[in-house]
């Protein structure tokens, strides 16, 4: 069984002209983190991996996770191929996964986490909002040959509030 738990970064500022690799979270997005991050504790495996896209504004959500779930922010694995937009470099590097790691929680950014829940879950979600939690649940003991997964749990920012 592998577990996936993907989490797109929190609401951004556009208050200043910034290159979009470096845009920061805004006052919204670091309160609906930390809501997220609160909310979710009961819905964590005991263990996992936690990888982020390397854009401020995914790191940043992901460091305010951690602090929030007890997670060393020393551990968490910033990757360069996890700053995609695309659904299909999303899922080359979920199937690129070690398969040591039974449990990875993903920080990262639309449209591929909408595309690839839609591809891989068993029900359909229009938007994966900023600081929404997705689960996934795959029947597989190999990362490479996911197929259709079930939802176990979302949870949206305008849902806890």
């Amino acid at each position: 069984m592998k577990n996936l738990i993907l989490i797109r970064h929190a609401k951004s500022s556009w208050n200043v002209p910034l290159n979009d690799i470096v845009r920061p979270l805004d006052k919204r997005g670091i309160n609906d983190a930390h809501l997220i991050a609160i909310k979710s504790i009961k819905y964590l495996p005991k263990s996992f991996i936690l990888w982020s896209s390397i854009a401020k504004r995914a790191s940043e959500t992901a460091i305010i996770f951690a602090q929030n779930v007890s997670y060393p922010i020393e551990n968490i694995v910033f990757k360069k191929e996890l700053y995609t937009f695309d659904e299909n470099n999303l899922e080359r590097i979920v199937k690129s996964l070690n398969n040591n790691y039974d449990n990875v929680i993903l920080f990262g950014h639309n449209e591929a986490i909408t595309n690839f829940v839609n591809k891989f879950g068993d029900i359909f979600i229009e938007n994966v909002p900023t600081s929404g939690f997705v689960s996934l649940q795959f029947d597989s003991v190999n990362w490479q040959f996911i197929g259709k997964g079930k939802i176990i749990k979302t949870l949206f920012p305008k849902d806890l509030k």
